[in-house]
């Protein structure tokens, strides 16, 4: 199963489903303001063969942010029990096309994941294309998985100062431009509005299709240009909660460029006092 790119077609997929070696993941996930539950859809129609993966429970629970990334030993623990080895091939797809899929393929990668992509367009394209579904839980079989950590692949806070204090990497922000802006209140009381100093804004919208697939990676690079980011130079990608970063940071790698993606972002970001927090464009 050979592949190049972090993308897959349905119609890739739809003529792999039952392959022993491929396993597929449902990574659905919600805003609360949205009220809708990624398990309860999963629950009711889902991919067949899929496992259902939980990002704010397969987390870092002693901090209180929402769904940071977990131990490596906590995270190989979690996703042996849903079945997901180092040696499958995974694909990752949710609900909103793509969103929190790209959040779980950056985990996997993050805790040593090599073989992982994502469903272009996900159940969104799945479903107006009349491919099949199946309703009910997982029963997958558990598999023993080892921990493993990429730390090239994630930044803290104090390294994304360091950055924008060096200009040694440049900082993406996936927020809306009028959050970004500091026009917007955020969705998560309590935080400072703006953004962080010299950083870019590439809103993660702006690199999908209407119909929730990844544009073209020609349009991507318009769409990095006209925000201007250098693509030749390493970035961090960051946005309210570490979700829509791992959609920047999906694009890039379908232009066959690296990022790190800042793990905590303005939800962290923003309600730290001594962190500087810039407002306009």
């Amino acid at each position: 199963m050979a592949m190049t790119g972090p993308l897959v077609s349905t119609a890739w997929l739809a003529e792999r489903l039952g392959d022993p070696n491929l396993r597929v993941v449902d990574a659905s996930w919600w805003m609360p303001a949205e009220a809708r539950s990624g398990q309860a859809e999963f629950l009711e129609r889902h991919i067949p063969g899929a496992v259902f993966f939980d990002i704010d429970s397969i987390a870092d629970r002693t901090v209180d942010l929402p769904h940071m990334l977990p131990t490596p030993t906590a995270f190989a623990g979690a996703v042996g029990e849903l079945g997901l080895g180092r040696d499958a091939t995974l694909v990752v797809y949710d609900t909103f096309g793509i969103r929190a899929a790209a959040r779980v393929w950056w985990s996997l990668r993050a805790m040593g994941f090599e073989k992982v992509h994502v469903l272009d367009g996900g159940l969104k394209v799945w479903l107006a294309e009349g491919r099949p579904v199946e309703a009910g839980p997982a029963s997958p079989k558990s598999v023993s998985v080892a921990p493993a950590f990429r730390p090239d692949l994630v930044r803290n806070s104090g390294e994304v100062l360091a950055a924008l204090g060096s200009g040694a990497e440049q900082v993406v922000d996936a927020r809306a431009a009028a959050r970004f802006r500091g026009e917007a209140s955020e969705p998560r009381a309590g935080l400072r509005s703006g953004h962080m100093p010299g950083a870019k804004n590439t809103p993660f919208d702006t690199l999908l299709n209407p119909d929730g697939a990844m544009k073209s990676p020609e349009a991507l690079m318009e769409v990095f240009a006209a925000a201007g980011v250098n693509l030749d130079a390493p970035i961090i990608t960051t946005c309210g909660s570490g979700v829509t970063a791992s959609v920047i940071a999906l694009a890039l790698a379908r232009l066959g460029r690296e990022a790190a993606v800042y793990d905590g972002s303005w939800t962290e970001w923003g309600g730290l006092a001594d962190m500087p927090v810039v407002t306009g464009a």
